[in-house]
């Protein structure tokens, strides 16, 4: 059902302010005066107090003319109908107005067959719009709640290399995104998903999936992300901000904690601009894939550094001890699966940590050390060089000159 109009008549004289109430038969018109005037000042309270959607107005009042009057119901009340009042002596008035965008004229003295027209036709303006308004208001929440799968869409065709920078940039702003590229894209792979004879029934592995993707956003919680699945029934997540390390051993601990699943975690940055994503996606998939082929033993053991690399006391023999096995295999199986030793893969997390330490705080060199596992700052330093080419001084000397 329509919602009744409500009218304000503003004119100093009383007789026309009755003349016009009295010609239309606002009932039928499904409209109601509101409220009547004599100057712009009190026209202009009542008519924000009522949030009229028709105005006529004569052009000559005191206090507020009608054309300050129209300049302030623009400001506060843009889609209101207006209707000028106007006598043959002021049509200069009535040419200003019609950059205020009024609806129509009427001369005075106001003729009732061209008022009862005008109400009805400007009757016909008011619903057809209000009908618009509420479509584009239907349309505005569907999107809103379509969110999720338009940004799913549109990262799929965006790692698929599928848009120009023109309409990636467009569309990050429509989806209310950072206008840059996410600056990690992390994929989470759960094998099960891929094997030949399922051990759940389609719902059950549905329900799984988005329990996984509940376990990861809440880690990433405080970080802008989007998070959907690709054709090969990974997560993808896009992260802007600086993601710690820790957190991809923390989903799969989670995941492995509270639904008793196994997944593979594994995180790109993404460098190079809007391009460079589908880059970072690919290194993804072909890491999380590969994932699968390494031994329980050896995921064990690298998940173990991952979460305790600034241990200055975690060695090959101690690791070993706690996974249950000769620090002779251990040693074999890591330079076997991950094609580096286990002091080259501890040194590689430790330097790695080091240089986002050195690049986004103000920590002294001897903090950083002692932070990545390092009792000496000597030592720290002769790893770091030999890892990176520069001594710790000089790399972040070099950040701070390219920032």
């Amino acid at each position: 059902m329509m919602r009744k109009w409500k009218v304000l008549i503003a004119d100093d004289e009383a007789i026309i302010r009755e003349g016009i109430r009295e010609a239309v038969r606002w009932e039928e018109q499904g409209m109601e005066v509101a409220a009547e005037a004599e100057d712009g000042e009190e026209a202009l309270e009542l008519a924000l107090r009522h949030k009229i959607d028709l105005l006529l107005v004569d052009l000559n009042m005191p206090i507020m003319n009608g054309i300050e009057l129209m300049k302030e119901i623009r400001k506060t009340l843009p889609d209101c109908k207006i209707v000028v009042i106007t006598g043959h002596d002021e049509f200069g008035y009535a040419q200003e107005s019609i950059r205020l965008q009024v609806s129509d004229y009427l001369l005075k003295p106001v003729n009732p067959v061209q008022l009862g027209e005008l109400i009805g036709k400007l009757r016909i303006e008011l619903e057809s719009e209000e009908k618009q308004r509420r479509h584009m208001e239907l349309a505005s929440r569907q999107m809103q709640k379509n969110y999720p799968l338009l940004r799913e869409r549109f990262f799929l065709e965006w790692i698929g290399d599928g848009l120009t920078e023109g309409e990636i940039v467009e569309q990050l702003r429509f989806l209310k995104l950072p206008e840059a590229p996410p600056d990690k894209l992390i994929a989470v792979r759960w094998p099960e998903l891929i094997a030949n004879e399922p051990l759940t029934g389609e719902r059950d592995r549905q329900l799984m999936l988005f329990a996984i993707e509940n376990i990861a956003g809440e880690w990433l919680e405080p970080f802008e992300r989007v998070i959907f699945r690709d054709q090969a029934g990974l997560i993808v997540i896009c992260v802007w901000g600086t993601v710690p390390d820790e957190l991809l051993s923390r989903i799969e601990n989670s995941v492995q904690q509270y639904l008793k699943l196994s997944v593979y975690v594994h995180a790109e940055p993404v460098s190079g601009g809007l391009s460079a994503l589908s880059d970072a996606y690919r290194a993804c998939k072909a890491e999380v894939f590969k994932e699968s082929r390494l031994s329980p033993i050896v995921r064990r053991a690298r998940q173990a550094l991952r979460e305790r690399f600034a241990d200055p006391e975690i060695t090959l023999e101690k690791l070993a001890l706690e996974l249950k096995v000769s620090p002779v295999y251990l040693s074999r199986m890591i330079k076997q699966e991950l094609g580096v030793s286990f002091v080259a893969l501890l040194t590689r997390m430790r330097i790695k940590k080091a240089i986002e330490l050195l690049g986004a705080t103000d920590m002294p060199i001897h903090e950083i050390a002692a932070s990545v596992g390092y009792e000496s700052q000597h030592y720290f330093s002769t790893a770091f060089k030999k890892t990176v080419g520069v001594s710790p001084n000089q790399y972040r000397r070099g950040a701070a000159f390219a920032d």
